[in-house]
């Protein structure tokens, strides 16, 4: 994952989608101090997002492979 100055690669949906359940099963499991827990938290706010782009992305790819013309012999995709 990019770190805060942008200098690392984003990390592929699936990288970032179990980071976050890492974190998630971390902050509710305890025990751990405020500034962990506050550290922790912001990391799973920069991992959610980074999932939301990658779904976003997804989301409009296919949206375009939707919207292409049909050429009248081609199954339709789902």
């Amino acid at each position: 994952m990019a770190d805060d100055k942008g200098t690392a690669e984003k990390p592929s949906y699936e990288q970032a989608r179990d980071e976050l359940a890492e974190v998630v099963k971390r902050l509710e499991a305890g025990g751990l101090t405020l500034e962990e827990s506050l550290g922790l938290w912001e990391r799973g706010e920069r991992l959610a997002a980074v999932c939301e782009e990658w779904l976003e992305g997804a989301r409009a790819r296919l949206a375009a492979a939707l919207d292409r013309p049909d050429d009248g012999d081609a199954a339709a995709p789902f």
